[in-house]
């Protein structure tokens, strides 16, 4: 069966807080939870008024102990902006707290804008081009290798299984040269999508953590009982993105009628691109269009997106995605992720 996954980026509501917004993540992820959600991601941010979950590991804390079962975890951790011991104390602590529940996914962007990475990092050196030899590094810490000289405490012998993160080719190829399961960001960065896919699963090689090639992607779904509706609550998203690309990022905004048609035509094409990996609509909206996205690309699982400003709106789209995810996934032939 197609797993299905939640990604929260943990959004900072115009006239809200981060102290609220992290509320509200504890109670999305029990809600995802009480939905039969498999597991629950938290993104490494950085400089954004809109998004609060920039001490990953930290909310990740905050997010188990809200929840029972639900695997937690980082999709993800930008490794260039850390020390791997660091990374590796972090999640060793959590899967002390939370055992057989963490997940570790681990991207090469900085998750921010050259200002911040330097603020983070004191030095631009190195950085996302020493990438695959700080995954391993992590991967030895996680192993309790004795070339090491010593141990990372607590990280040694924890059982923290690596994701690779990517919205490029490069990602792909490096978690199939790794043996890791592979989460595309399809929900912002759709483009390479298929490509990436293709050669993730012709390059794989099998590793100790993983038999057989795994694929997530993300995919965005603003759903209500009626298409205006969740046309409406997807205008949150949109603004965000003009917002980004305009170079006005700020907290997620109320939804505005009609946002979209207001858009000059450039904006509205650049919405339709980074969003088409996206479904707007009720639940036979979205069951047409998730049937047809995994029809497309065969993958193992889909991490479910979407801010939305309301927060019992997000809720019942969730609510309602699940419900059309439970609709279309059919069993197939594929590799079990831990």
């Amino acid at each position: 069966m197609t797993r299905f996954s939640v990604l929260d980026l943990v959004p900072v509501n115009e006239g809200s807080n981060p102290g609220e917004a992290l509320g509200r993540a504890a109670a999305f992820a029990a809600h995802a939870e009480s939905l039969g959600f498999h597991r629950y991601w938290v993104a490494e941010h950085h400089g954004m008024p809109g998004i609060a979950s920039a001490a990953t590991a930290v909310v990740l804390a905050h997010i188990g102990q809200a929840t029972r079962h639900i695997r937690i975890g980082a999709g993800g951790i930008m490794l260039p902006n850390h020390a791997p011991l660091l990374i590796a104390e972090q999640f060793g602590t959590l899967a002390a707290l939370f055992p057989g529940r963490i997940d570790l996914g681990l991207g090469r962007a900085p998750g921010s804008d050259q200002r911040v990475a330097q603020a983070m990092r004191r030095t631009l050196s190195g950085g996302a081009d020493e990438f695959p030899r700080d995954v391993m590094e992590l991967q030895a810490y996680f192993a309790g290798d004795a070339r090491l000289g010593f141990q990372a405490t607590p990280g040694a012998g924890e059982d923290v299984p690596l994701w690779i993160l990517g919205s490029s080719l490069y990602g792909a190829q490096l978690a199939a040269a790794l043996g890791l399961p592979y989460a595309f960001a399809s929900h912002f960065a759709p483009g390479a999508l298929d490509e990436a896919i293709a050669i993730y699963r012709r390059d794989f090689r099998p590793s100790a953590q993983l038999k057989y090639p795994h694929v997530m992607a993300g995919y965005n779904v603003f759903a209500a009982d009626t298409m205006e509706e969740a046309q409406l609550l997807a205008t949150s998203m949109q603004q965000a993105f003009v917002r980004l690309r305009t170079g006005q990022p700020g907290k997620l905004q109320p939804p505005v009628a009609g946002y979209y048609e207001s858009l000059p035509p450039q904006a509205q094409a650049m919405l339709a691109d980074v969003l088409s990996a996206s479904s707007i609509g009720t639940q036979a909206d979205v069951e047409r269009d998730l049937a047809a996205f995994l029809r497309r690309t065969q993958v193992d699982e889909v991490i479910v997106g979407g801010q939305i400003y309301d927060f019992e709106a997000r809720k019942r789209s969730l609510g309602i995605a699940m419900a059309a995810a439970q609709a279309v996934s059919d069993p197939h032939e594929t590799a079990t992720a831990q």
